[in-house]
Protein backbone atom coordinates (compact mmCIF):
# COMPACT_ATOMS: atom_id res chain seq x y z
CA UNK A 1 0.00 0.00 0.00
CA UNK A 2 1.39 3.40 -1.00
CA UNK A 3 2.19 5.73 1.89
CA UNK A 4 2.02 9.50 1.41
CA UNK A 5 3.32 12.09 3.88
CA UNK A 6 1.74 15.52 3.38
CA UNK A 7 3.76 18.57 4.50
CA UNK A 8 1.36 21.32 5.56
CA UNK A 9 1.29 24.89 6.82
CA UNK A 10 -1.53 24.03 9.24
CA UNK A 11 -4.39 21.56 9.58
CA UNK A 12 -7.39 20.53 11.61
CA UNK A 13 -8.43 21.18 14.31
CA UNK A 14 -7.85 24.74 13.03
CA UNK A 15 -10.64 25.82 10.69
CA UNK A 16 -9.76 27.46 7.39
CA UNK A 17 -10.22 26.87 3.69
CA UNK A 18 -6.69 25.45 3.72
CA UNK A 19 -7.39 22.90 6.45
CA UNK A 20 -10.75 21.90 4.92
CA UNK A 21 -9.11 21.23 1.54
CA UNK A 22 -6.43 19.18 3.32
CA UNK A 23 -9.07 17.18 5.15
CA UNK A 24 -10.88 16.46 1.89
CA UNK A 25 -7.67 15.33 0.15
CA UNK A 26 -6.56 13.02 2.94
CA UNK A 27 -10.02 11.54 3.44
CA UNK A 28 -10.42 10.88 -0.29
CA UNK A 29 -6.94 9.36 -0.56
CA UNK A 30 -7.56 7.10 2.43
CA UNK A 31 -10.88 5.99 0.92
CA UNK A 32 -9.01 5.21 -2.32
CA UNK A 33 -6.67 2.83 -0.49
CA UNK A 34 -3.64 5.02 0.30
CA UNK A 35 -2.04 5.37 3.73
CA UNK A 36 -1.79 9.08 4.53
CA UNK A 37 -0.44 11.26 7.30
CA UNK A 38 0.16 14.98 7.65
CA UNK A 39 3.00 16.98 9.19
CA UNK A 40 2.44 20.65 10.03
CA UNK A 41 5.15 23.28 10.33
CA UNK A 42 5.76 25.86 13.01
CA UNK A 43 2.92 28.07 11.76
CA UNK A 44 0.30 25.63 12.96
CA UNK A 45 -0.77 27.36 16.15
CA UNK A 46 -3.35 26.50 18.76
CA UNK A 47 -3.62 30.02 20.16
CA UNK A 48 -2.16 28.77 23.44
CA UNK A 49 1.43 28.92 24.71
CA UNK A 50 1.85 25.18 24.98
CA UNK A 51 3.96 22.52 23.35
CA UNK A 52 1.93 20.70 20.72
CA UNK A 53 1.46 16.97 21.02
CA UNK A 54 3.88 15.27 18.61
CA UNK A 55 0.96 13.32 17.06
CA UNK A 56 -2.70 14.30 16.99
CA UNK A 57 -5.80 12.51 15.72
CA UNK A 58 -8.37 14.81 14.11
CA UNK A 59 -11.50 13.58 12.37
CA UNK A 60 -9.93 10.16 11.91
CA UNK A 61 -6.73 11.57 10.38
CA UNK A 62 -3.20 11.48 11.78
CA UNK A 63 -1.22 14.73 12.00
CA UNK A 64 2.33 15.05 13.27
CA UNK A 65 3.44 18.44 14.63
CA UNK A 66 6.69 20.38 14.37
CA UNK A 67 7.60 21.83 17.74
CA UNK A 68 10.04 24.58 18.63
CA UNK A 69 10.59 28.16 17.53
CA UNK A 70 12.43 30.00 14.77
CA UNK A 71 13.81 33.41 15.69
CA UNK A 72 15.86 36.05 13.93
CA UNK A 73 15.38 38.67 11.21
CA UNK A 74 12.88 37.76 8.45
CA UNK A 75 15.00 35.81 5.95
CA UNK A 76 16.99 33.97 8.64
CA UNK A 77 13.85 33.20 10.62
CA UNK A 78 12.21 31.53 7.61
CA UNK A 79 15.38 29.56 6.89
CA UNK A 80 15.44 28.25 10.47
CA UNK A 81 11.74 27.48 10.19
CA UNK A 82 12.41 25.32 7.14
CA UNK A 83 15.22 23.55 9.00
CA UNK A 84 12.94 22.70 11.96
CA UNK A 85 10.27 21.46 9.58
CA UNK A 86 12.75 19.29 7.67
CA UNK A 87 14.12 17.78 10.89
CA UNK A 88 10.60 16.79 11.95
CA UNK A 89 9.93 15.30 8.51
CA UNK A 90 13.16 13.29 8.63
CA UNK A 91 12.10 11.64 11.88
CA UNK A 92 8.79 10.57 10.37
CA UNK A 93 10.45 9.30 7.18
CA UNK A 94 12.83 7.12 9.20
CA UNK A 95 10.03 5.74 11.37
CA UNK A 96 7.03 5.50 9.02
CA UNK A 97 8.87 5.15 5.67
CA UNK A 98 6.53 6.95 3.26
CA UNK A 99 6.77 6.31 -0.48
CA UNK A 100 5.87 9.87 -1.55
CA UNK A 101 6.33 13.33 -0.05
CA UNK A 102 3.52 15.72 -0.96
CA UNK A 103 4.23 19.30 0.11
CA UNK A 104 1.59 22.00 -0.01
CA UNK A 105 2.15 25.74 -0.35
CA UNK A 106 3.52 28.02 0.96
CA UNK A 107 7.06 27.51 -0.26
CA UNK A 108 8.33 26.87 3.30
CA UNK A 109 6.67 23.43 3.14
CA UNK A 110 8.14 22.90 -0.31
CA UNK A 111 11.68 23.85 0.75
CA UNK A 112 11.52 21.42 3.68
CA UNK A 113 10.18 18.79 1.31
CA UNK A 114 13.06 19.32 -1.12
CA UNK A 115 15.63 18.80 1.62
CA UNK A 116 14.07 15.57 2.83
CA UNK A 117 13.29 14.19 -0.64
CA UNK A 118 16.91 14.61 -1.73
CA UNK A 119 18.29 13.13 1.46
CA UNK A 120 16.13 10.00 1.30
CA UNK A 121 15.78 9.75 -2.48
CA UNK A 122 11.98 10.11 -2.37
CA UNK A 123 9.70 11.57 -5.06
CA UNK A 124 8.39 15.05 -4.18
CA UNK A 125 5.04 16.44 -5.29
CA UNK A 126 4.46 20.15 -4.66
CA UNK A 127 0.97 21.65 -4.63
CA UNK A 128 0.28 25.38 -4.99
CA UNK A 129 -3.00 26.68 -3.62
CA UNK A 130 -2.08 30.34 -4.06
CA UNK A 131 1.09 32.33 -4.59
CA UNK A 132 2.08 33.40 -1.09
CA UNK A 133 3.35 36.80 -2.22
CA UNK A 134 0.00 37.62 -3.84
CA UNK A 135 -1.92 36.38 -0.81
CA UNK A 136 0.14 38.74 1.36
CA UNK A 137 -0.80 41.66 -0.87
CA UNK A 138 -4.44 40.60 -0.77
CA UNK A 139 -4.65 40.43 3.03
CA UNK A 140 -2.71 43.65 3.53
CA UNK A 141 0.53 42.20 4.93
CA UNK A 142 2.65 42.67 1.80
CA UNK A 143 3.27 45.04 -1.10
CA UNK A 144 3.46 44.08 -4.75
CA UNK A 145 6.97 44.38 -6.17
CA UNK A 146 8.67 44.75 -2.77
CA UNK A 147 11.90 42.91 -1.96
CA UNK A 148 9.97 40.40 0.14
CA UNK A 149 7.50 39.89 -2.72
CA UNK A 150 10.28 39.20 -5.22
CA UNK A 151 12.17 36.90 -2.84
CA UNK A 152 9.06 34.88 -2.07
CA UNK A 153 8.39 34.46 -5.78
CA UNK A 154 11.98 33.33 -6.33
CA UNK A 155 11.77 30.72 -3.57
CA UNK A 156 8.50 29.47 -5.04
CA UNK A 157 10.20 29.11 -8.42
CA UNK A 158 13.02 27.15 -6.80
CA UNK A 159 10.61 24.65 -5.27
CA UNK A 160 8.67 24.26 -8.53
CA UNK A 161 11.94 23.62 -10.38
CA UNK A 162 13.13 21.06 -7.83
CA UNK A 163 9.90 19.09 -7.36
CA UNK A 164 9.27 15.97 -9.41
CA UNK A 165 5.69 17.01 -10.16
CA UNK A 166 3.62 20.10 -9.40
CA UNK A 167 -0.12 20.56 -8.91
CA UNK A 168 -2.08 23.80 -8.84
CA UNK A 169 -5.70 24.19 -7.81
CA UNK A 170 -6.78 25.96 -11.00
CA UNK A 171 -5.86 26.99 -14.53
CA UNK A 172 -4.97 30.53 -13.49
CA UNK A 173 -2.04 29.41 -11.32
CA UNK A 174 -0.91 26.79 -13.84
CA UNK A 175 -0.96 29.27 -16.72
CA UNK A 176 1.12 31.71 -14.67
CA UNK A 177 3.78 29.03 -14.04
CA UNK A 178 3.87 28.17 -17.73
CA UNK A 179 4.40 31.86 -18.49
CA UNK A 180 7.40 31.76 -16.15
CA UNK A 181 8.94 29.07 -18.34
CA UNK A 182 8.06 25.86 -16.50
CA UNK A 183 7.13 22.92 -18.76
CA UNK A 184 3.40 22.31 -19.04
CA UNK A 185 3.94 18.55 -18.76
CA UNK A 186 5.19 18.94 -15.20
CA UNK A 187 2.15 20.92 -14.07
CA UNK A 188 -1.13 19.21 -13.21
CA UNK A 189 -4.38 20.58 -11.82
CA UNK A 190 -6.18 19.24 -8.74
CA UNK A 191 -9.16 21.61 -8.66
CA UNK A 192 -10.86 22.81 -5.53
CA UNK A 193 -13.53 20.31 -4.62
CA UNK A 194 -16.02 19.25 -2.02
CA UNK A 195 -16.79 16.03 -0.20
CA UNK A 196 -20.30 15.49 -1.53
CA UNK A 197 -21.07 13.09 1.31
CA UNK A 198 -21.16 16.15 3.58
CA UNK A 199 -23.75 17.98 1.50
CA UNK A 200 -27.40 17.14 0.97
CA UNK A 201 -30.52 19.21 0.72
CA UNK A 202 -30.23 22.80 1.99
CA UNK A 203 -31.16 23.04 5.68
CA UNK A 204 -34.67 24.17 6.58
CA UNK A 205 -34.87 27.85 7.49
CA UNK A 206 -33.99 28.28 11.15
CA UNK A 207 -36.93 30.36 12.37
CA UNK A 208 -35.57 30.82 15.87
CA UNK A 209 -32.30 32.25 14.56
CA UNK A 210 -34.19 34.40 12.05
CA UNK A 211 -36.25 35.90 14.86
CA UNK A 212 -33.13 36.39 16.96
CA UNK A 213 -31.46 38.33 14.14
CA UNK A 214 -34.57 40.32 13.32
CA UNK A 215 -35.09 38.78 9.90
CA UNK A 216 -38.73 37.86 10.48
CA UNK A 217 -40.83 35.37 8.58
CA UNK A 218 -41.22 36.92 5.13
CA UNK A 219 -39.35 39.57 3.22
CA UNK A 220 -40.10 41.86 0.29
CA UNK A 221 -36.46 41.51 -0.68
CA UNK A 222 -33.70 38.94 -0.49
CA UNK A 223 -31.42 38.10 2.38
CA UNK A 224 -28.00 38.45 0.76
CA UNK A 225 -25.23 36.76 2.70
CA UNK A 226 -21.50 36.31 3.01
CA UNK A 227 -19.88 33.80 5.36
CA UNK A 228 -16.11 33.95 5.74
CA UNK A 229 -13.17 36.20 6.60
CA UNK A 230 -13.38 39.94 6.10
CA UNK A 231 -10.28 40.69 4.01
CA UNK A 232 -10.03 43.66 1.67
CA UNK A 233 -9.83 41.52 -1.46
CA UNK A 234 -13.24 39.96 -0.66
CA UNK A 235 -14.84 43.26 -1.74
CA UNK A 236 -17.35 43.42 1.11
CA UNK A 237 -17.21 47.22 1.05
CA UNK A 238 -18.65 47.07 -2.48
CA UNK A 239 -21.39 44.76 -1.23
CA UNK A 240 -22.29 47.17 1.58
CA UNK A 241 -22.22 50.08 -0.89
CA UNK A 242 -24.58 48.16 -3.16
CA UNK A 243 -27.26 47.78 -0.48
CA UNK A 244 -28.90 51.26 -0.76
CA UNK A 245 -29.20 50.73 -4.52
CA UNK A 246 -30.56 47.21 -4.11
CA UNK A 247 -33.14 48.42 -1.60
CA UNK A 248 -34.49 50.86 -4.16
CA UNK A 249 -35.56 47.82 -6.19
CA UNK A 250 -36.21 45.44 -3.29
CA UNK A 251 -37.00 47.54 -0.18
CA UNK A 252 -36.84 44.59 2.18
CA UNK A 253 -33.36 43.46 1.15
CA UNK A 254 -31.03 42.64 4.03
CA UNK A 255 -27.32 41.81 4.18
CA UNK A 256 -26.12 39.11 6.58
CA UNK A 257 -22.36 39.17 7.18
CA UNK A 258 -21.14 36.17 9.15
CA UNK A 259 -17.51 36.12 10.26
CA UNK A 260 -14.85 38.67 11.03
CA UNK A 261 -11.42 39.89 10.10
CA UNK A 262 -9.29 42.97 9.42
CA UNK A 263 -12.06 44.89 7.60
CA UNK A 264 -14.80 44.34 10.18
CA UNK A 265 -14.57 47.73 11.93
CA UNK A 266 -14.39 49.63 8.64
CA UNK A 267 -17.41 47.75 7.27
CA UNK A 268 -19.46 48.53 10.38
CA UNK A 269 -18.52 52.21 10.08
CA UNK A 270 -19.44 52.20 6.39
CA UNK A 271 -22.83 50.62 7.06
CA UNK A 272 -23.56 53.18 9.78
CA UNK A 273 -22.52 56.08 7.54
CA UNK A 274 -24.91 54.84 4.82
CA UNK A 275 -27.77 54.57 7.30
CA UNK A 276 -27.92 50.80 6.94
CA UNK A 277 -28.03 49.86 10.61
CA UNK A 278 -31.32 48.01 10.08
CA UNK A 279 -30.28 46.47 6.76
CA UNK A 280 -26.81 45.07 7.46
CA UNK A 281 -26.45 42.45 10.20
CA UNK A 282 -23.02 41.57 11.60
CA UNK A 283 -23.04 38.33 13.55
CA UNK A 284 -19.34 38.11 14.35
CA UNK A 285 -17.54 34.78 14.09
CA UNK A 286 -19.65 31.73 14.79
CA UNK A 287 -18.58 28.15 15.64
CA UNK A 288 -18.13 26.01 12.56
CA UNK A 289 -20.79 23.52 13.64
CA UNK A 290 -23.37 26.33 13.76
CA UNK A 291 -22.63 27.87 10.36
CA UNK A 292 -25.31 25.80 8.64
CA UNK A 293 -27.97 27.61 10.69
CA UNK A 294 -26.88 30.91 9.14
CA UNK A 295 -26.73 29.44 5.64
CA UNK A 296 -30.38 28.49 6.05
CA UNK A 297 -31.39 32.17 6.28
CA UNK A 298 -29.63 33.32 3.11
CA UNK A 299 -31.39 33.58 -0.25
CA UNK A 300 -28.37 34.67 -2.31
CA UNK A 301 -24.76 34.03 -1.30
CA UNK A 302 -22.60 36.89 -2.57
CA UNK A 303 -18.85 36.79 -3.28
CA UNK A 304 -17.91 40.29 -4.55
CA UNK A 305 -14.13 39.78 -4.77
CA UNK A 306 -12.16 42.74 -6.09
CA UNK A 307 -10.16 42.41 -9.30
CA UNK A 308 -6.54 41.68 -8.37
CA UNK A 309 -3.78 39.30 -9.30
CA UNK A 310 -4.81 37.04 -6.40
CA UNK A 311 -8.51 36.86 -7.31
CA UNK A 312 -7.82 36.48 -11.02
CA UNK A 313 -5.51 33.50 -10.49
CA UNK A 314 -7.06 31.64 -7.53
CA UNK A 315 -10.37 29.80 -7.25
CA UNK A 316 -12.10 30.06 -3.86
CA UNK A 317 -13.70 27.13 -2.08
CA UNK A 318 -16.82 28.64 -0.51
CA UNK A 319 -18.79 29.22 -3.75
CA UNK A 320 -18.33 25.54 -4.60
CA UNK A 321 -19.61 24.50 -1.18
CA UNK A 322 -22.62 26.78 -1.63
CA UNK A 323 -23.32 25.36 -5.10
CA UNK A 324 -23.02 21.80 -3.76
CA UNK A 325 -25.61 22.67 -1.12
CA UNK A 326 -28.07 23.94 -3.74
CA UNK A 327 -27.57 27.63 -3.01
CA UNK A 328 -27.88 30.55 -5.41
CA UNK A 329 -24.47 32.18 -5.85
CA UNK A 330 -23.73 35.69 -7.14
CA UNK A 331 -20.05 36.53 -7.61
CA UNK A 332 -17.82 39.13 -9.19
CA UNK A 333 -16.58 38.38 -12.69
CA UNK A 334 -12.94 37.66 -11.85
CA UNK A 335 -10.85 34.77 -13.15
CA UNK A 336 -11.15 32.65 -10.03
CA UNK A 337 -14.94 32.79 -10.16
CA UNK A 338 -15.18 32.29 -13.91
CA UNK A 339 -13.44 28.92 -13.51
CA UNK A 340 -16.22 27.80 -11.16
CA UNK A 341 -19.47 29.02 -12.73
CA UNK A 342 -21.23 30.23 -15.87
CA UNK A 343 -23.26 33.41 -15.68
CA UNK A 344 -26.97 32.68 -15.77
CA UNK A 345 -26.45 28.91 -15.83
CA UNK A 346 -24.78 27.84 -12.58
CA UNK A 347 -24.56 31.24 -10.88
CA UNK A 348 -24.68 34.98 -11.42
CA UNK A 349 -21.60 37.03 -12.36
CA UNK A 350 -21.30 40.82 -12.14
CA UNK A 351 -18.45 43.28 -12.85
CA UNK A 352 -15.97 43.59 -9.95
CA UNK A 353 -15.33 46.84 -8.05
CA UNK A 354 -18.73 48.19 -9.12
CA UNK A 355 -21.41 48.49 -6.39
CA UNK A 356 -24.05 49.63 -8.90
CA UNK A 357 -23.46 46.58 -11.11
CA UNK A 358 -23.53 44.35 -8.03
CA UNK A 359 -26.86 45.86 -6.92
CA UNK A 360 -28.34 45.48 -10.42
CA UNK A 361 -27.28 41.81 -10.61
CA UNK A 362 -28.71 41.02 -7.18
CA UNK A 363 -32.01 42.79 -8.01
CA UNK A 364 -32.25 40.93 -11.31
CA UNK A 365 -31.47 37.65 -9.60
CA UNK A 366 -34.20 38.24 -7.02
CA UNK A 367 -36.73 39.18 -9.71
CA UNK A 368 -35.89 36.03 -11.69
CA UNK A 369 -36.20 33.60 -8.79
CA UNK A 370 -38.69 31.50 -10.77
CA UNK A 371 -35.60 30.16 -12.54
CA UNK A 372 -33.66 29.37 -9.37
CA UNK A 373 -34.48 25.67 -9.36
CA UNK A 374 -32.85 25.29 -12.78
CA UNK A 375 -29.71 27.17 -11.66
CA UNK A 376 -29.48 25.08 -8.50
CA UNK A 377 -29.79 21.82 -10.41
CA UNK A 378 -27.16 22.81 -12.98
CA UNK A 379 -24.78 24.06 -10.28
CA UNK A 380 -25.06 20.84 -8.29
CA UNK A 381 -24.53 18.77 -11.44
CA UNK A 382 -21.44 20.84 -12.30
CA UNK A 383 -19.94 20.31 -8.85
CA UNK A 384 -20.67 16.58 -8.96
CA UNK A 385 -19.06 16.24 -12.38
CA UNK A 386 -15.94 18.37 -11.90
CA UNK A 387 -15.39 19.10 -8.21
CA UNK A 388 -16.15 15.88 -6.33
CA UNK A 389 -13.11 14.80 -4.30
CA UNK A 390 -14.02 11.15 -4.67
CA UNK A 391 -13.26 11.57 -8.39
CA UNK A 392 -10.62 14.30 -8.33
CA UNK A 393 -8.33 12.36 -5.98
CA UNK A 394 -7.35 10.20 -8.96
CA UNK A 395 -5.45 13.18 -10.42
CA UNK A 396 -2.91 12.57 -7.66
CA UNK A 397 -2.80 8.81 -7.86
CA UNK A 398 -1.85 8.63 -11.52
CA UNK A 399 1.06 11.01 -10.91
CA UNK A 400 2.13 9.12 -7.78
CA UNK A 401 2.21 5.85 -9.72
CA UNK A 402 4.29 7.37 -12.51
CA UNK A 403 6.80 8.87 -10.07
CA UNK A 404 7.14 5.63 -8.12
CA UNK A 405 7.68 3.65 -11.32
CA UNK A 406 10.32 6.13 -12.50
CA UNK A 407 12.02 6.02 -9.11
CA UNK A 408 12.19 2.21 -9.16
CA UNK A 409 13.60 2.25 -12.68
CA UNK A 410 16.29 4.78 -11.74
CA UNK A 411 17.31 2.75 -8.68
CA UNK A 412 17.42 -0.41 -10.76
CA UNK A 413 19.61 1.28 -13.37
CA UNK A 414 21.97 2.61 -10.69
CA UNK A 415 22.33 -0.79 -9.00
Amino acid sequence: MTRVLHLLDHSLPLHSGYSFRTRAILKAQAAAGLEVRGLTGLRHETGESITLSPVEQCDGLTFHRTNGTANGPPAIREWREVARFAEAAERIVRDWKPDILHAHSPFLCGMAGLRVARKFDLPLVYEIRAFWEDAAVGNGTGRAGSLKYRMTRQFENRVVAGADAVFTICHGLRDDLIARGFPAGKLGIAPNGVDLSLFGEPPVRDRDLAAQLGLGEAASGPVVGFIGSFYDYEGLDDLVAAMPLLRQEAPGARLLLVGGGPREAALKAQAAALGLDDAVIFTGRVPHDLVERYYSLIDILAYPRKASRLTELVTPLKPLEAMAQGRIVAASDVGGHRELMRDGETGILFPPDDPAACAEALARCWADRAGWDDIRAKAQAHVAARHDWAKNVHHYQSVYQTLLADSKEQKRAAA
